[in-house]
């Protein structure tokens, strides 16, 4: 049967399987000023295939889960979530081991499919963990009113391969005191304590054009024993109107580079001009699929309209760090 994807189901409905994917297509423009040529370099027009994914996903028994999903975006087989899990397992709720996101961020861990923008955050892009291999558990608390998770997760690369043996710990917690309909209040905090392989870390950031060079960039900062990133975050919904917001902060232990702070937050709010509403899951404590109250093909209505405006900002320089 099709539900958001083609579902298949057996007779006892003990078993499911799902296939989907995504074609993310983006073309680019720019218009330098004499600045941005002179700091970073002429930005350069054309188009790429953002994102580029299948994916193979279901549940057994009704309790093992697993997905295996890869973006063939850029020429190979990236692993996006390769995983295995096990749900209701008592006092951790579902716990999984492969390939997936560390529990880091509203935006980060909230599917591209369900993005307003066409891309996260300076901030999520700067400091927010990606996928990499560990394990970990992620509860509800209060009958839906917040969410725990944790997890300790290696670093690895896009084929979900690491060396070193360097561990990460990473830790979120949320709390929606209102979710009713087309009301939301969200808000969470999230804690990293990261090992950097070799004892380097690096910083940078693209300006939420993708195809753009990187405008700010620590290089690498050396004798780095550990990091400590910190997360705030918060989101509001009423009706058509969204407002969200999130802090991060990274807290390098390196005495060569001086200790330095590097910090970044964003800001933005949407507004559905067709009297839609962003929907926030309640069991993940991320926002998912928006439904046109009047779908623009097959039944001439309008669509979903949206409106949407961000601010962020980026301080990649501190102490001997100058990213910019």
């Amino acid at each position: 049967y099709w539900k958001d994807g083609l579902n298949l189901r057996s007779a006892n409905g003990q078993h499911t399987l799902k296939l989907g994917g995504r074609i993310m297509n983006d073309w680019a423009l720019f218009d330098d000023d004499a600045g941005v040529t002179t700091a970073v370099g002429q930005q350069s027009d054309g188009s790429e295939f953002r994102r580029a994914r299948l994916y193979v996903a279901g549940t057994l028994y009704k309790q093992v889960i697993f997905k295996a999903q890869y973006d063939f975006a850029g020429g190979d087989a990236d692993f996006k979530d390769v995983y295995i899990g096990l749900k209701n397992v008592p006092g951790l709720g579902t716990v999984k081991v492969g390939h997936f996101y560390e529990p880091f961020g509203l935006e980060t861990i909230t599917s591209s499919k369900y993005l307003t923008f066409l891309e996260r955050a300076l901030t999520t892009d700067t400091f927010g963990p990606e996928r990499n291999n560990g394990i970990g558990f992620q509860t509800v608390l209060g009958n839906g009113a917040g969410t725990l998770a944790a997890g300790i997760f290696h670093d690895t690369d896009g084929f979900g391969d690491s060396s070193g043996g360097n561990l990460n710990l990473t830790a979120r917690i949320t709390a929606a005191p209102v979710n009713s309909g087309d009301r939301t209040v969200h808000v969470g905090t999230a804690y990293s304590r990261r090992d950097p392989n070799s004892d380097t870390t690096r910083y940078n950031a693209v300006p939420e054009a993708h195809m753009a060079e990187k405008f700010l960039d620590t290089g690498d900062i050396t004798d780095a024993t550990g990091v400590d990133l910190v997360g705030l975050e918060f989101a509001a919904i009423n009706g058509p109107l969204s407002v969200q917001g999130e802090w991060m902060q990274a807290s390098v232990d390196s005495t060569a580079a001086g200790n330095p702070d590097l910090s970044s937050y964003y800001l933005f709010a949407s507004y559905f001009l067709t009297g839609e509403h962003r929907v926030y899951k309640a069991s993940s404590a991320t926002f998912g699929r928006v439904r046109p109250k009047h779908n623009y093909l097959g039944d001439g209505g309008s669509g979903a309209l949206e409106l949407a405006l961000r601010y962020s900002s980026a301080d990649l320089t501190d102490a001997s760090v100058s990213g910019g």
